[in-house]
């Protein structure tokens, strides 16, 4: 083990990443050789950033710190913690079942860590970030919280009410990752359409991204997990108008029949579900929409089903991730709603809707031969140059493979003439 080194390993979403890039920035401020998500853990500290939004996100934090805690006892390493939202949703029981690990911290009190091993927590780096992804593009979370309650989720349980990072320091912050060299700026919260509601009671969304756009040196802005109710429908036009702002929409619809709808406590209809997709496709021409639907819910029968896979048949989203009801303790649903669907239906039916999503991705790429692209060169593969368009969000959505003919550089801009397509990936030729 390596003394005064911290590994820190992130599980989940990129909004826990966000919150381990920063406290990666405290402890190297106090000395700390630090790695994240290291293939060799070898620091005498270990970190586990934990996810508590479904049961195999909870699975897959509780095996790794059972996989920590034998290194530990095998001496490999010294100190085990463990923050984040399993820590912040379940601290009590882990306490509890987990004794080989030495402190827990929840979502917001992991400050207190560098008190805990020594060291102030230094407030004017609240701003400041060390970049755990590719030195080309970044997250940018712009919120906390959410304030919808859907029956389904755990979040609000865990994160508490939405809450804004104002917009000053969003695009300082923006301002300092230019100069670091950072070009694409994903945006993400668990509640994208809310953002400024708290601070002015208006939606500010559009505004924060209009601004974010002026800043020299941004290249593209991707919006990331939009809610579909109250929708700010002022960010289309900035969306259709500024060239760095990705014609791309993350927004979770869950469902499209109306009796799961009300049973998911979505505050949306079927009919305004269409009316807002028919308008982002109207007023911003080649947006790709990316969307999570579910599969299994209280209520949902063999006819709801069907309707669903109608929907995302018509619908024929550009990306499309679903997954499988389970039941959350706490959550409005798991206090009201039988789960009486049996898990090889709801398994059944999420194989059937991914199925017919894979037929529709191959339309959607298949679209794109010969035509010329954008493309952010993301890394260098034996065989192919890698990267992305406007339409990819990094690690979820498809890739870019470029022919060797020309040379490269990782984190450039070329223009790339696509070639060939498969469901997940388009292959071409820089130009």
């Amino acid at each position: 083990m390596r003394k005064n080194k911290i590994d820190i390993i992130s599980l989940g979403c990129s909004k826990n990443l966000v919150d381990s890039e920063h406290l990666l920035r405290q402890l190297q401020a106090a000395g700390y050789t630090v790695a994240h998500n290291a293939s060799r853990v070898d620091g005498e500290t270990v970190v586990v950033n934990t996810c508590g939004f479904i049961a195999d996100a909870q699975q897959e934090s509780i095996d790794t710190i059972l996989s920590l805690g034998q290194a530990k006892r095998e001496g490999k390493i010294r100190n085990l913690f463990v923050m984040g939202c399993l820590a912040e949703r379940f601290r009590a029981d882990l306490i509890e079942a987990l004794p080989e690990v030495d402190r827990f911290y929840g979502k917001f009190d992991w400050k207190t860590m560098l008190a805990d091993l020594g060291h102030a927590y230094r407030d004017d780096l609240d701003n400041e970030r060390y970049l755990t992804t590719p030195g080309h593009y970044c997250y940018m979370k712009i919120s906390e919280g959410c304030n919808r309650f859907c029956a389904f989720c755990a979040i609000p349980l865990i994160t508490g009410r939405h809450t804004s990072v104002p917009m000053h320091l969003l695009l300082d912050e923006t301002k300092r990752l230019v100069d670091q060299g950072v070009k694409e700026f994903n945006i993400i919260a668990q509640d994208l359409s809310s953002y400024g509601l708290d601070l002015t009671g208006r939606m500010m969304l559009p505004e924060l991204i209009d601004r974010m756009a002026d800043i020299q040196g941004v290249e593209w802005i991707r919006l990331h997990y939009g809610y579909p109710a109250q929708f700010p429908y002022d960010i289309l036009p900035v969306m259709a108008g500024r060239d760095n702002v990705c014609t791309y929409l993350d927004i979770a619809l869950q469902h499209i029949s109306d009796r799961v709808l009300t049973n998911m406590r979505r505050h949306i209809t079927r009919q305004e579900t269409l009316d807002l997709l028919a308008r982002l496709r109207r007023e911003v021409p080649g947006i790709h929409i990316r969307t999570t639907l579910m599969v299994g819910f209280p209520g949902e029968g063999e006819q709801e089903f069907e309707e669903l896979m109608d929907f995302a048949r018509q619908a024929r989203f550009e990306r499309m991730g679903a997954f499988a009801y389970s039941e959350e303790s706490g959550t409005w649903a798991a206090q009201n709603l039988s789960d009486d669907i049996p898990q090889e239906v709801k398994q059944d039916r999420l194989q059937r809707l991914m199925a017919q999503q894979e037929d529709i991705s191959m339309q959607v790429q298949q679209d794109k031969v010969g035509q010329t692209l954008r493309v952010i060169v993301d890394r260098e593969d034996e065989d192919y140059y890698v990267g992305r368009t406007q339409w990819d969000s990094p690690e979820v959505d498809p890739e870019v493979l470029i022919h060797k003919n020309a040379p490269l550089t990782v984190g450039d801009f070329c223009q790339v003439q696509i070639q060939q397509a498969m469901p997940f990936e388009l292959v071409g030729q820089a130009l």
